[in-house]
């Protein structure tokens, strides 16, 4: 079927939508990791108004009460895709998009930027359908379940839990998996030969360790490998998500934690060491999407289990990058992606 973009409509809803949570800027934000993007944060006041001010924004959307760029389409051939405020999400959600418009008759509402809290109670509410979630952040922030660090328990647990509580259908996992590494560059982890955290702990009292605060206090970052690899740097020095990178680049730094996904890290040529102790949980990304949507488009399934297993992390880093580093737009490198792997 014809490729129909976003009208100026929509972009209007998903920014007035974004306004609500105060996320959107006009400059992409830093790539951050599911799971930190998710940890609760701010009052709990401020987290009931975002969602209730944003899915009455997105509620008013899919109905026509502005467009959002489905003019002619009815709620019954309406599918609304979401996605989190991070690039990686925004390009998850146009292959969605882009993917169900080119196999189905469906019409595709897509609302992205969004902050995670609201796109988690537009999607118990009915006004978001389907988007992206990471199988940590749905046991750790949703289920409130303790890390695992078993990929396929965590999978399980996901996929049973939510289906009984939540009627939400977790669909095969697309490959990558956005969780914390740890990031050297390849010079100096070749001159020292480290390849896996294993290798590192025996380094670190002589290396430095470029983090941000969250990293510190977390008990499943730096303090699970002190506790597991008895890793304990020679200094840690605190600083900005951005900064570490140049840090680590310039020299300030020998070491710093990254997200496994991000495009910084191709760009930079930099090296993930193996996490041979599984000490970080897994947040393998995964389509997820209500049962009433696939009880009333049961080919849905089918469109979106193509791409099962389709993006490793380093593709997705790939990804990232060309939006992130190259500015390139989602949109575009999203469909260059399905063309690539002939699915559109």
């Amino acid at each position: 079927m014809p490729k129909r973009a976003m009208t100026d409509e929509g972009r209007w809803w998903a920014r007035v939508c974004a306004w609500v949570t105060g996320k959107w800027r006009q400059e992409r934000p830093q790539q951050a990791h599911a799971g930190k993007r998710d940890h609760p944060r701010g009052k709990r006041w401020r987290r009931v108004a975002e969602a209730a001010g944003c899915a009455l924004l997105l509620s008013l959307a899919v109905s026509g009460c502005g467009g959002g760029g489905n003019q002619g389409a009815t709620a019954a051939d309406t599918v609304v895709v979401a996605g989190k405020n991070f690039t990686e999400q925004d390009i998850m959600a146009q292959i969605l998009k882009q993917l169900i418009e080119h196999d189905t008759s469906l019409h595709v509402q897509l609302n992205t930027w969004l902050d995670s809290n609201v796109v988690w109670n537009a999607m118990q509410s009915g006004n978001i359908d389907v988007y992206v979630e990471y199988t940590g952040t749905g046991l750790v922030n949703i289920l409130k379940e303790p890390p695992l660090s078993n990929p396929d328990a965590v999978y399980q647990k996901v996929k049973s839990e939510f289906e009984q509580k939540y009627h939400i259908t977790w669909l095969d996992p697309i490959g990558f998996n956005n969780t914390y590494a740890m990031a050297m560059t390849e010079e100096e982890a070749q001159r020292l030969g480290i390849h896996t955290l294993s290798d590192l702990a025996k380094h670190a009292n002589q290396l430095v360790l470029g983090t941000e605060q969250d990293f510190v206090v977390r008990e499943d970052t730096l303090k699970a490998l002190e506790r597991v690899y008895n890793m304990h740097f020679k200094q840690v020095q605190t600083m900005d998500i951005g900064l570490k990178y140049q840090a680590l680049s310039n020299g300030k730094v020998d070491v710093i934690d990254a997200f496994s996904t991000d495009g910084r890290i191709p760009q930079l040529h930099l090296t993930l060491l193996q996490d041979d102790k599984h000490v970080f949980p897994p947040y393998y990304a995964c389509p997820i999407v209500r049962d009433s949507v696939l009880q009333a488009h049961p080919e849905l399934r089918g469109v979106l289990e193509k791409l099962a297993g389709k993006i490793n992390d380093e593709q997705m880093q790939k990804l990232n990058m060309e939006v992130d580093i190259e500015h390139k737009q989602a949109s575009q490198v999203a469909h260059d992606w399905l063309q690539q792997q002939g699915l559109i």
